[in-house]
């Protein structure tokens, strides 16, 4: 089992903190290194987490620091394995960069207490929302286990299989009024790393989560993260996980034989279709799970798009169901999928029922739409002129103009088929990463140029741009 999975989000109140076991404010140190303490976020068996201020940078981080007796006895059993996950982490540091990971920012090897330091995530853990009183929505939970998917993809595509994936592990991140709003995978204290030269510790992880493959110690791949990521969303949808006893022995009897019991018998609104994709994660044999990450991902992302879950909100574009159709798109070809997020985080997603009016004709507009999904028509003084499919965009010519007399669209665009689409204004664009907007910008005068050329084939000019 991990000897120190201890989550970076904490929702422990600072004045309980001593009754918890905690360091009293008395005894935090007032510095770790450069980063000014400022309160104990928890604690595990041989690290302790706090909340600091990068005051270089004006930004809270979290500092997983081993503890002295722990780096001091190295030789001992516990203090072997917590000097090799703190390596394990250590290795990873300014490697991670995706929005639904936690990033690794700096690893300090300190001779007397080495400890790490990372991106500081306010909230809880999903392991608030596993009891049966504090359960999700079902495509809330469908649309977290696709954004753990992707993290987890991408952490496979760099080389790392985290063998620890379990509630506790997950961040959410919550908004204003405390709604899950995205989720961070976090602690990779137990990752294997396959580019690594160093003998790796094995039989790592969480029980109630971890595969067959795994208990037995032999080399595992990425099927054994997606076994464990089909626990959680299980113990989500049900309130309990797929195996439970009263013992490890019997814990571990029941995963090596057993089939996890229906997740239709154990919530309403769970269609056979959401039960068939976490069964099929939970498979005994690695060979009968998802071949990969972005299968295991598109499945879960097809239960949304297909209406395959209950959805709180039919007319709501869900986060899956936006980067699967901007990935899809050719505007989008030459983003990768950490700018593929900001763009569903940054643009306005909206679907519009047949017949709604896009635009209207002297209606004043600063923004413009690209239509992901669906079919609108184009119409001049009542004539239809136009029809725009998926891929094209409509309005960037109101966008791009430098006055509001010029910003008047000159069409009435409708919807004839149901229609999704991605939208931007000046405002939005602004908080594109400059890596983003570089790629917004050139995807953007690839379209004009385009429009530009087709004007002149209709105008019978010669050919003058290729």
């Amino acid at each position: 089992m991990s000897f120190d999975s201890l989550p970076l989000a904490s929702s422990l109140p600072s004045a309980g903190a001593d009754a918890l076991g905690t360091l009293s404010t008395r005894d935090l140190p007032a510095y770790i290194g450069k980063y000014r303490v400022l309160r104990q976020l928890g604690e595990g068996a041989t690290s302790d987490v706090f909340l600091a201020l990068d005051e270089f940078h004006e930004q809270e981080v979290a500092i997983k620091r081993q503890r002295a007796w722990a780096s001091q006895q190295r030789d001992s059993a516990e203090g072997h394995i917590s000097s090799r996950f703190f390596a394990a982490e250590a290795a990873l540091a300014g490697r991670l960069q995706h929005p639904n990971v936690v990033q690794i920012l700096d690893a300090v090897p300190d001779a007397d207490a080495p400890f790490l330091v990372m991106e500081y995530v306010p909230g809880v853990t999903l392991k608030s929302f596993c009891r049966s009183d504090r359960l999700l929505p079902l495509d809330q939970i469908v649309e977290l286990g696709f954004k753990c998917a992707m993290a987890l993809g991408y952490v496979f595509r760099q080389g790392v299989i985290h063998r620890d994936v379990k509630p506790a592990n997950l961040l959410a991140v919550l908004d204003a009024q405390g709604q899950v709003t995205d989720v961070k995978v976090s602690d990779f204290g137990s990752a294997l790393n396959l580019n690594a030269d160093q003998t790796q510790v094995h039989r790592v992880g969480s029980l109630a989560y971890m595969p067959p493959e795994q208990i037995e110690g032999g080399d595992v791949g990425c099927q054994a993260d997606i076994y464990s990521l089909g626990a959680v969303l299980y113990h989500l949808v049900a309130g309990r996980p797929p195996f439970d006893a009263p013992n490890q022995m019997a814990l571990m009897h029941q995963i090596y034989h057993q089939a996890p019991q229906s997740l239709a018998d154990l919530r309403g609104g769970v269609t056979p279709e959401l039960d068939a994709v976490v069964q099929r994660a939970l498979a005994k044999h690695p060979a009968e799970r998802y071949p990969d990450w972005d299968s295991f991902a598109t499945a879960l992302s097809e239960l949304v798009a297909k209406q395959l879950v209950p959805l709180a909100r039919l007319y709501e574009v869900k986060d899956s169901e936006r980067f699967n159709l901007a990935r899809g798109l050719e505007f989008f070809g030459g983003f990768g999928d950490v700018e593929l997020w900001e763009v569903v985080h940054r643009a306005k997603w909206r679907r519009y029922p047949e017949g709604h009016a896009l635009y209207k004709k002297g209606q004043e507009g600063n923004s413009f739409h690209i239509i992901a999904a669906g079919e609108v028509e184009v119409f001049r003084d009542g004539q239809q002129v136009a029809t725009l499919g998926t891929g094209t965009s409509v309005g960037e010519m109101a966008y791009l103009a430098p006055n509001p007399e010029l910003r008047r669209h000159s069409t009435d665009i409708r919807v004839t088929q149901v229609c999704t689409t991605i939208s931007f204004t000046p405002e939005s664009l602004a908080l594109l990463s400059p890596e983003c907007q570089h790629r917004f910008d050139r995807a953007f005068i690839q379209v004009l140029v385009r429009r530009l050329h087709a004007a002149h084939e209709a105008m019978a000019h010669p050919r003058r741009i290729l």
